[in-house]
């Protein structure tokens, strides 16, 4: 018997609650929880060889937490609710005894910043509590930490320079969009870039340093630097990193719409008056944006995010890339969402199915680049993300 409680009720959450229903003789119970108790009913019903349970909770809440834990007595809580909310259910699982996975890690609600350190201070914690708790275990940060951890045991001595390359290559066919949480979305491509580079961490301006990439069965897309959160572990767990970047690919069309928006402010999260009333802007552009969860129908193309990999093997360099490309269309069909949503769900339903088969358990707070990288690859090839490698090839970066 091994029970699992989901929080969150969005794309990701439709992706990760099908998936563990498809592994149901590793999850045998299943609840999926939310502010919205009618979302997680929809995905709910959807899936019919057998029963998971709904419930409302307030996720901002952790004696709501306490009482739903100790009503479904879960054996891992998966949070795949807001960022914002990582530190209210990490406190209900410390209060109740179990197990935590999530997909990204902690930012205030007031201020757009990216780091670790909130939940990095709960290892000890767990550690003394005999609790596992697994951060990032999403795609990217999630599935690229494993990449990662996956080069380095197997085909590089120190691992020199990583880039990790993000791109969305369909098309939705709605004027503006994000492919997640638009509040989530705009926060983070809005903020200034980030990179690490011999011991230091650089600043650039947002979207300022950009270049053609050449993705497999896509072409060539103009790419942005970014920062993101995985970054920060990965250069903690691979010391020889003498350089980390993140790039991520964006329409002109995008850039546009979005630069419209920052400049009328629509995209802050400072709160204004409005008729008497207290409102945050880029939370009321959220309310009138497509909901991400619904793109999935017309969404045609593919996404493409992997790792671009220099390094030194047997004193000699090499290169590598390791991605994965994931069809929007096979992820609909599949599930009902798009490939943003899927490429996101189904690394969260593996690490749990690692967590509750054993294999990544251990007592602490963890990134996924610290677990042992061959049970989730080989878990990826099973569970609809085939994984693909190009040995000395050509980087472009």
């Amino acid at each position: 018997m091994s029970r699992v409680l989901v929080i969150g009720a969005g794309g990701v959450s439709t992706v990760a609650v099908k998936k563990m229903a498809m592994n149901a003789g590793v999850f045998t119970d299943i609840m999926l929880a939310s502010r919205t108790k009618s979302k997680c009913d929809r995905i709910a019903a959807d899936i019919k060889n057998m029963t998971v349970q709904t419930a409302r909770v307030d996720a901002d809440n952790t004696g709501e937490l306490l009482e739903l834990f100790k009503s479904f007595k879960p054996d891992l809580v998966v949070n795949l609710a807001l960022p914002y909310q990582d530190l209210s259910i990490m406190d209900a699982c410390l209060s109740y005894g179990v197990g935590y996975l999530d997909t990204a890690n902690y930012e205030p609600l007031d201020e757009a910043k990216y780091e670790y350190g909130w939940q990095w201070a709960y290892r000890d914690r767990f550690e003394k509590a005999g609790l596992t708790a697994i951060l990032g275990c999403g795609f990217d940060p999630g599935v690229t930490g494993v990449f990662t951890a996956h080069a380095a045991k197997y085909h590089f001595d120190e691992i020199h320079y990583l880039d990790i390359v993000d791109c969305n290559g369909g098309d939705h066919h709605k004027a503006f969009a994000t492919n997640f949480n638009p509040e989530i979305n705009i926060r983070e491509i809005t903020q200034k870039g980030r990179f690490y580079e011999n011991g230091e961490w650089i600043e650039t301006a947002p979207l300022s340093v950009h270049k053609p990439l050449t993705y497999p069965a896509i072409g060539a897309r103009e790419s942005y630097l970014m920062y993101h959160e995985e970054l920060e572990s990965i250069v903690k767990n691979f010391p020889t990193v003498k350089r980390a970047r993140f790039w991520m690919t964006f329409g002109q069309e995008y850039l546009t719409h979005l630069r419209v928006m920052q400049n009328i402010g629509m995209t802050s999260i400072k709160p204004v008056m409005y008729k008497g009333v207290e409102i945050v802007p880029i939370q009321f552009l959220k309310a009138v944006l497509p909901d991400p969860g619904e793109l999935g129908e017309n969404y045609t193309g593919e996404t493409s995010i992997g790792c671009r990999i220099r390094g030194i093997k047997d004193g000699k360099e090499r290169t590598y890339y390791v991605y994965n490309n994931c069809s929007h269309q096979e992820a609909y069909k599949e599930t009902g969402a798009q490939g943003v949503s899927y490429t996101t769900g189904v690394p969260a339903m593996i690490g749990a199915k690692l967590f509750m088969e054993g294999a990544w358990k251990k007592p602490g707070v963890w990134n996924v680049e610290e677990f042992d990288p061959d049970p989730f690859m080989t878990e990826l090839n099973k569970q609809g993300l085939p994984w693909h490698e190009v040995f000395d090839g050509e980087l472009e970066l």
